[in-house]
């Protein structure tokens, strides 16, 4: 009879390069797909909002039910929190009037405090330990935060400091590459590394989706939003059953 506890695995995926490939190009197509319904369609930031939040917390009700780590399921709640942060970002900047350093600097905030507040309830926000529901909870939450502000910082970056989307693309390019170079060459904390670059890919999405429909006259490619979102979906879709996905474990 075997005795050993039995060793509970992580919810969410095991952090590899192609990790990285589909949630650059989800959060490329939250861009595209939250300005499709709230732009293209004209049902607005509020309304689009109002649709993308309750996909989101169907998507993040299902994830949780699971009991085991679902590719397609986790990358479908991934892609639920870009596009409802891309409309909600927006609906809080230009609707509400807040402005893009204005909500980027509340996002920022709600996502350190959120982070902060996981750490001290759970005493780890490595995703290795994404196991229960309640680390879960914190999970998504968190999530929700960072896609939402990588919305309102890429727009901010692109548009106030006035970068455009090429040099914004070019801004968090390097700052991901950084953050690569961090891991493999220093002693910074792994985590640490993670988190940030998990909320750098964000705002590169938001100014990579923005370069590839705004009008040329704006610095854009002009494409259709609906062609270009689907084109992402279906590389999404190419990259999850063309390689093994695995969930999180601790290194050793």
């Amino acid at each position: 009879m075997n005795t050993e506890p039995q060793k509970i695995l992580s919810k969410v995926p095991e952090v590899t390069l192609v990790f990285w490939i589909i949630k650059i190009l989800a959060t490329t197509l939250g861009e595209t797909g939250g300005d499709a319904v709230s732009m293209s369609m004209d049902l607005g930031y509020l309304v689009g909002t109002a649709i993308f939040a309750s996909i989101f917390m169907v998507a993040v009700f299902v994830q949780i039910s699971a009991k085991q780590f679902h590719p397609i399921i986790y990358w479908t709640t991934i892609i639920a929190t870009t596009t409802v942060g891309t409309t909600l970002a927006d609906f809080a900047d230009r609707s509400l009037g807040i402005g893009y350093a204005g909500g980027t600097t509340i996002l920022f905030t709600l996502l350190i405090a959120s982070l902060f507040i996981w750490y001290r309830a759970l005493g780890s926000i490595a995703v290795y330990t994404v196991s229960s529901p309640k680390s879960e909870m914190y999970y998504w939450i968190t999530i929700m935060f960072s896609q939402t502000l990588g919305t309102a910082l890429g727009d901010w970056t692109a548009d106030t400091a006035g970068l455009g989307y090429s040099g914004g693309a070019i801004l968090f390019g390097a700052m991901l590459a950084v953050t690569a170079a961090a891991y493999y060459w220093t002693k910074i904390s792994h985590t640490l590394l993670f988190w940030a670059a998990f909320i750098l890919t964000r705002p590169l999405g938001a100014v990579v989706g923005d370069f590839l429909d705004k009008p040329i006259s704006k610095g854009g490619l002009e494409l259709s939003r609906y062609s270009a979102s689907a084109a992402l979906f279906l590389l999404i879709v190419a990259f999850i059953f063309m390689f093994s996905h695995k969930p999180a474990k601790q290194a050793h």
